[in-house]
């Protein structure tokens, strides 16, 4: 070997005197993870560790499965309440305007204080104009059939012809009551706007974006045909969540992000943070004593289905309304402690762990403020009720509405959280416990590329750096 090998063969690391293997072999590894999925390979013995645990874990999410698989919804009779209704849809074809007083039934003027709501509704219904819409029924055995609906000039929603609506059938109703407007049809808005959304994770995921869709659709799914048909049936919904949202991690995980050590790693960190958040928020409901019986909707659930556990139904929300974020946690920190590792393969795992965990402060501190903002805006009307009650805070957080979501906010964010430490460690045990495997590595590839163990300050780093090229 002549001295002036090494600068031929490789010229762009002089700068690089540290890494200069680390350099060939994290930018061989980080092309093999992006382009084919897995990151670099850790040792056979890790890898029978990492089995070990998640096989059992993965059979148990599978035997939850036939055993809670409910088989389809329970029948009951239709009850013409809320979303228990009878629908068709239908359009609008003719509008005109009418005067309120000759076709409202009273047909008298109001004599309420028009200073309160009710009043000022009376008012606006005797001396206003309102609208009269003939509606076509166009799905069902009375397709073609038309019917007149009276628009009030204080309802928020108004009819305009030609447009597409939803309407109510009552079949014991008398003839020309039988069917009503419930609400607008927006399939068409909501399909362009789920197809753009396709189309910007394909263009910008590309194999990953497709990959990520294929989950989406599975997990959907998931809930569709298996969580909520079980709790309909009676199922414990806390078991039936976790089931079902194992199912959706381990499905959604290994499908977007390849079957490799890294993914295994993120699915033990969502496992862990999820056995947290059940746990925390089985104490803290039972706790509050929230019931999970909070409006129209889970009034008419608990109706229907007498048998449903409420407050395990809100548990079970919880626990599936953490699992996207989580993920998304989870993977990144994996992510990130593995190319640390990649770029300083000297680095151990207190240093990984160390470096994992400034990256997840940040990580953190968005999450958490991005899951509050969230429920926060979900539940903008009611915060919106309280302020105009200038009710005290003391009061709008002990009234069950607010309290179940500050409970369902703050145990998602402990949960998201512990997932950061608790992924971060798990990543750095498993990165930095293959070592072992790379002794005697070293002077072998040396020799290979041409180059004496002495010729690099650090030959044991190099080795390692390298020996991911095989």
């Amino acid at each position: 070997m002549t001295p002036n090998q090494p600068p031929p063969y490789q010229p762009p690391e002089p700068s690089r005197t540290p890494g200069a293997g680390d350099g060939g072999g994290h930018g061989h590894a980080h092309g093999h993870s992006h382009g084919h999925g897995p990151a670099a390979p850790v040792s056979q013995h890790l890898r029978k560790v990492i089995a070990a645990i998640l096989i059992p874990f993965a059979a148990a999410v599978l035997i939850g499965l036939a055993v809670l698989w409910p088989g389809g919804a329970p029948a009951h009779e239709r009850t013409g309440v809320g979303f228990d209704r009878q629908t068709q849809h239908a359009t609008v074809t003719k509008v005109v305007e009418v005067s309120c007083q000759s076709v409202n039934a009273s047909g008298g003027v109001p004599t309420g204080d028009t200073s309160t709501a009710e009043g000022s509704s009376a008012q606006q219904q005797a001396d206003g104009t309102c609208k009269k819409a003939t509606i076509r029924v166009d799905t069902g055995d009375d397709k073609g059939r038309t019917f007149n609906e009276i628009v009030q000039p204080d309802q928020s929603r108004q009819l305009s012809e030609g447009q597409e609506v939803v309407v109510a059938y009552e079949p014991s109703a008398p003839e020309d009551l039988q069917y009503s407007v419930t609400d607008v049809n927006r399939r068409f808005p909501l399909a362009l706007l789920a197809g753009i959304f396709a189309l910007a994770v394909v263009a910008v995921g590309r194999l990953r974006g497709v990959m990520a869709l294929v989950a989406l659709a599975i997990s959907f799914l998931v809930l569709n045909f298996f969580i909520l048909p079980a709790i309909l049936q009676g199922s414990n919904p806390l078991v039936v969540a976790v089931v079902g949202a194992s199912a959706i991690m381990l499905i959604a995980l290994y499908l977007c992000h390849g079957l490799s050590a890294r993914t295994s790693v993120a699915v033990l960190g969502t496992l862990i943070s999820l056995l947290l958040i059940g746990v925390l928020g089985s104490v803290f409901i039972g706790w509050a004593a929230l019931t999970g019986n909070t409006d129209d909707n889970t009034g008419l659930i608990h109706g229907l289905y007498p048998g449903i556990d409420m407050s395990g139904l809100l548990l079970a929300g919880v626990i599936i309304g953490s699992l996207g974020v989580l993920d998304d946690v989870t993977v990144t920190q994996t992510s990130a402690v593995w190319e640390l590792h990649e770029a300083n393969p000297s680095t151990g795992r207190r240093g990984l762990y160390r470096a994992g965990i400034r990256i997840g402060r940040d990580h953190i501190a968005s999450v958490v403020n991005t899951l509050v903002l969230a429920y926060a805006g979900a539940a903008l009307p009611l915060l919106l009720l309280f302020s105009i009650a200038q009710s005290g805070v003391g009061t709008v957080t002990n009234s069950e509405l607010v309290a179940e979501e500050i409970v369902r906010t703050l145990i998602g964010s402990i949960g998201l959280v512990a997932s950061v430490p608790v992924t971060t460690a798990l990543a750095a045990l498993v990165v930095s416990a293959d070592r072992p495997t790379a002794q005697g590595h070293g002077p072998a590839q040396a020799q290979g590329t041409g180059q004496t163990p002495d010729a690099r300050p650090a030959a044991g780093r190099g080795g390692r750096g390298r020996r991911r090229k095989r």
